[in-house]
């Protein structure tokens, strides 16, 4: 352990690093680590915070007897697959250095790379089911890119040894709401520093760090080596890349700007503005050009404005209207839904293209990248074949077009099928250019498929009625009738009796005094209705067909 360091103020009083309190909290975890058999996870993004986390419990449990070294310590960490490059490797190399060091000093510690299921990567649900990129108003990627798959690993522990002690790196200082969370779970602590898991039960968190500044961050992982093997001088120079001047200067007050800010995540998130780190490597080092087309990507995800590009319904086949407040008017319009199967196949030719561009052009240790593994690919056919109907099987055509090779679908029997790209054109012409008859014939013809080989085919004439639900209407027609359900259930909840009957007449009111409808004939009693096409000796039963359709005997 590196001695801390001392200086004088210009008073002449001593002011102390934060190396002065190592020995103190040294003591504190082991306290912690030794007082019972609940098992310790620390989660770790191999950033500077829970590199540092990680490094004091280290030498905190290695300056233990061996004899007390008994509880396993986990450590998590979590790889999104769509994480920026640099850091990607820079975590599997920093994982292989931790489990190697662990075997040779008889460390407990065991690391694990945990990921999101197929079903919840990124590109899975953005090209597969058509989720546009993600908003704040809309931030589906984080629950299933990190939280899920660490929360699992949680679960399971829990499960197996019924408490775990959570360790982070997270600190006061990252932002005034982090702060007041973290205040607010202090003060339901049912022990010392330990506070309890918002969202697990029997989960414990510790936050060795806390109260530490990013200074304090870098003072102690610059004076004190890395005990696995690891460079931190090497994540200092990753930090100072992503920083717009490529400087990471002597921070000397609180107006000296700190590299310890440059944010690391996916190189796909659009929640930000910009991708800063990702624009800075690029910037401040010609070897990592290759990165480039990564960037344009995430820069033409960004779009201010992507309804063009999306569906006028929901994912599930409905019109959803919202109330719009833009510069103090007020308007009611449609909430566009997923990309359309035109943007969906430009991501994923896209993003292939990226790919192969990336191991031709990428250093030699970076050109076996991949952006799209082959099981989210499957992944991704199987949604459009099965959810989306679209049998013309377009993603071997793309993949074959932009890489050159056959596409190797893993899943069994995914290249049987009796519908294919040849009856899609058939389709195609017999509908001649109309979107939502190729789209309902689709969806039919391929629901029947889908039900064909099924002993009972119970569900069919529910899975058909769904297809007429949401492809029936033209997109004009889908929105008017959005409108009508929306003022008729307005007028419903105010108690607006005319408003309802005039909605629910529709066609049959008209503004014509003679023919309106009153209030009277509209009850549905013994008299007759007469209607005005036919003699007044032609009395029939007044029914809800006769007033809204204008039936009658022909």
């Amino acid at each position: 352990m590196a001695t801390a360091q001392k200086a004088e103020n210009q008073d002449g009083k001593v002011r102390t690093t934060v190396l002065d309190e190592i020995p103190v909290l040294t003591a504190e975890i082991q306290e912690l680590y030794c007082l019972d058999e609940i098992p310790w996870i620390i989660g770790v993004s191999w950033g500077k915070d829970s590199s540092t986390v990680l490094q004091l419990v280290w030498n905190a449990i290695a300056a233990l007897p061996k004899e007390k070294r008994t509880k396993t310590i986990h450590v998590i960490t979590t790889d999104t697959k769509v994480e920026n490059p640099i850091v990607s490797a820079w975590v599997r190399k920093s994982l292989q250095q931790l489990k190697s060091a662990a075997h040779k000093q008889q460390m407990p510690v065991e690391p694990h790379l945990l990921q999101p299921v197929i079903q919840d990567t990124f590109w899975v649900n953005l090209i597969g089911k058509g989720y546009p990129a993600p908003r704040n108003q809309f931030r589906w990627c984080t629950q299933r890119l990190k939280i899920n798959p660490a929360n699992h690993f949680i679960r399971e522990m829990v499960r197996a040894n019924g408490e775990t002690i959570l360790v982070l790196g997270t600190r006061k200082a990252e932002s005034s709401k982090r702060a007041a969370t973290m205040e607010k779970h202090q003060m339901r602590r049912v022990r010392d520093r330990l506070s309890p898991n918002g969202s697990l039960l029997n989960s414990l968190i510790y936050t060795p760090i806390e109260d530490w500044s990013n200074n304090d961050v870098w003072i102690y992982l610059n004076q004190c080596d890395n005990p696995w093997g690891g460079s931190n001088k090497e994540l200092f120079n990753i930090y100072r890349g992503a920083t717009a001047d490529n400087e990471c200067p002597l921070v000397v007050d609180t107006s000296t700007p700190s590299c310890g800010d440059s944010r690391f995540g996916c190189w796909v998130c659009t929640l930000v503005s910009q991708d800063k780190s990702m624009q800075a490597m690029i910037q401040n080092d010609e070897e990592k050009e290759w990165m480039q087309p990564l960037l344009d990507i995430r820069n033409e995800l960004d779009a201010e404005d992507d309804r063009d590009r999306r569906d006028f319904r929901r994912i599930w086949g409905d019109v959803q209207l919202f109330e719009r407040n833009k510069d103090g008017e007020k308007s009611v319009e449609p909430i566009p839904g997923p990309y359309t199967k035109y943007w969906r196949e430009h991501w994923l030719r896209r993003v292939l293209e990226a790919q192969t561009q990336i191991r031709h052009t990428a250093p030699q240790s970076m050109r076996d990248i991949t952006l799209l593994a082959p099981e989210e690919l499957s992944e991704i056919r199987r949604i459009w074949l099965e959810q989306k109907h679209e049998f013309d099987d377009s993603l071997p055509r793309i993949y074959k077009e932009v890489t050159g090779e056959e596409f190797q679908d893993p899943r069994p029997g995914a290249d049987y099928s009796l519908l294919g790209s040849d009856e899609w054109a058939v389709l195609e012409e017999i509908c001649e250019g109309d979107a939502m008859h190729l789209e309902l014939m689709a969806k039919l013809l391929d629901t029947e498929r889908q039900f064909r080989k099924m002993a009972r085919r119970v569900g069919i004439y529910d899975a058909l009625e769904k297809c007429f639900d949401t492809s029936s209407r033209s997109q004009e027609e889908a929105i008017k009738n959005a409108y009508l359900k929306r003022d008729l259930k307005t007028a419903a909840a105010q108690g607006d009796v005319e408003k309802v009957k005039q909605l629910t007449l529709g066609d049959f009111v008209v503004a014509d005094k003679a023919t309106d409808v009153t209030s009277e004939q509209v009850e549905v009693k013994s008299e007759p209705f007469v209607d005005s096409t036919d003699q007044p000796s032609a009395a029939k039963p007044k029914t809800w067909a006769n007033v809204k359709f204008g039936t009658g005997e022909r």
